[in-house]
């Protein structure tokens, strides 16, 4: 097999290059070729905008009679994105650029004829002052007055801007200084008040709390009095059931009425002598001890201590226990009150 990428032909030894038949094509031949678009442009026809850079399949020709030094001019020939107008435009070797031929327009075109002519206007002068001196000379009074006119209208705006905006920098810091400087002291006056009226504060509710335990200690005390028992043994005998009740009413309280409000049956009755109360060397001789009068017979028998009879009440009080304390013995009284007072 021979080589698949061959670097030497084989050249026969009758082989002449001249008769060799030239393929004879037009001048004005026109190629495809892929481009972009080198500037941006709106279609002419239906106004849609083509923007530098989209890509085309466009149709390149040689212009004929037309040459840059020595450097041949081209044309190409693309279609609109949107309606398949044909646009055409040329390369312009002289300004390194393109021109548009038909079918659109460029964008920004107005800057650029600006420029131009610009630059003609220059071209024109530089040639004038070649030929005439003295219209050199009238140019430079004309640039000199020009440019002294320019000078003056530049210090009219600057002062004017003085004038209206007159910024003093160090003016500016002292009183940025000054704005610091009464910042911290009403800062520091606000504490040394908020602070004072704290201190004022707690000092009045002292006071009123002084004022208040003063009073509490003017007020007089009532303390309740420790009841002293009459006798040391009363408190062996005590019933904390009995402490709470109210004390009885005798039976002439309940249907006469109290001897202190009813003078008419206050001298119906009459009140027996009490007994005189056991001393503590009668305690010893085993004398009775009675609670404070008893209120019924059952209570006479649990409060009373039974001792003998003859060494009890009948040397001291001439009556037996049981009738001085018991209420059948104060009905008994009450009897005898009546017959007395009916004799």
């Amino acid at each position: 097999m021979s080589e698949r990428k061959v670097l030497n032909k084989y050249y026969p030894p009758d082989f002449d290059p001249s008769k060799i038949p030239k393929l004879k094509l037009p001048k004005d031949r026109q190629y495809v070729v892929r481009l972009m678009a080198p500037f941006n442009m709106r279609c002419k026809t239906c106004g849609e905008y083509i923007y530098k850079g989209k890509k085309f399949n466009a149709r390149k020709e040689t212009v004929q009679n037309e040459v840059y030094l020595g450097l041949p001019i081209f044309r190409f020939y693309i279609k609109c994105t949107r309606c398949l107008a044909e646009i055409t435009f040329k390369t312009d070797p002289e300004k390194t650029d393109y021109v548009v031929e038909h079918g659109a327009t460029r964008n920004f075109q107005a800057e650029k004829l600006l420029e131009e002519q610009e630059k003609q206007i220059q071209k024109d002068r530089e040639e004038e002052e070649l030929n005439n001196p003295m219209k050199i000379l009238e140019n430079r009074t004309k640039d000199s007055k020009m440019e002294m006119e320019v000078l003056e209208n530049l210090q009219e705006l600057k002062e004017l801007n003085q004038r209206q905006a007159n910024v003093d920098f160090e003016g500016m810091l002292q009183e940025y200084q000054k704005y610091e400087e009464d910042l911290k002291r009403q800062q520091v006056e606000d504490d040394e008040r908020e602070m004072k009226s704290m201190l004022e504060s707690a000092q009045v509710k002292r006071i009123l709390d002084d004022s208040d335990s003063d009073e509490e200690l003017q007020k007089p005390q009532c303390k309740k009095k420790p009841q002293v028992p009459a006798k040391p043994t009363d408190i062996l005998n005590e019933n904390p059931a009995h402490q709470n009740e109210k004390p009885k009413r005798e039976s002439w309280e309940r249907s006469v009425g109290k001897l202190s409000g009813n003078l008419q049956f206050s001298g119906l009755v009459v009140k027996k002598a009490p007994c005189a109360k056991a001393d503590s060397t009668t305690l010893k001789k085993g004398i009775i001890v009675q609670k404070d009068s008893p209120t019924s017979f059952g209570a006479a028998k649990q409060n009373a201590v039974t001792l003998p009879v003859s060494e009890a009440l009948p040397a001291q009080c001439g009556q037996t226990p049981a009738a001085s304390s018991s209420s059948l013995s104060l009905l008994g009284a009450y009897s005898d009150s009546e017959e007395s007072q009916s004799d």
